[in-house]
């Protein structure tokens, strides 16, 4: 059993989750608008992802006998410069979930909270490979600039990301 306090900060970051899966959905409908078919595909799959990011949530909390809050989200930006600007406040974004899964660590470790602390620990491996990920592409696309041709590649390359559910993760299908 989790405290009610952890319960409510597990909560918060569960529909943070939620909303991650939307802005991503979102940016792959506007890389598709932009004639970057690559780059919507890689956006759909990041969505697919939070989705499971979401899920896990869910299902911790719901294992802990916690109760889910589900509060209405925001409204997400739908409109970008280029794919780079994407792919910035994409990192700006996985900074922020980054930090809020650090600081729901913070709190187990003070709570004594070992099984919240074990399950955290996944996602803070998954946050540097977000991470990681995202300052690549930006890497390229600040190389090759504005040039048609070289954005073109890059989004050839984003069309090869596949969704792969880890093992035993709920939406695996």
């Amino acid at each position: 059993m989790i405290s009610k306090k952890m319960s409510d900060s597990l909560n918060t970051h569960m529909n943070l989750e939620l909303f991650s899966a939307h802005l991503y959905l979102v940016m792959s409908s506007c890389a598709n608008e932009m004639g970057l078919k690559g780059a919507a595909n890689w956006f759909f799959v990041q969505y697919r992802e939070e989705m499971i990011h979401f899920m896990k949530f869910y299902t911790y909390l719901t294992d802990q006998g916690a109760v889910i809050a589900m509060p209405a989200s925001k409204a997400l930006p739908n409109k970008y410069k280029s794919l780079l600007d994407m792919m910035q406040k994409t990192l700006a974004h996985e900074n922020l979930i980054t930090a809020c899964i650090n600081e729901l660590t913070e709190q187990a470790v003070q709570e004594k909270d070992h099984a919240t602390q074990i399950f955290l620990q996944w996602f803070i491996t998954e946050q540097i490979e977000e991470e990681n990920n995202d300052r690549d592409l930006i890497a390229k696309l600040k190389l090759v600039g504005d040039t048609g041709h070289g954005i073109l590649m890059i989004d050839s390359e984003m069309a090869q990301r596949v969704f792969v559910a880890p093992v035993g993760s709920p939406l695996a299908v």
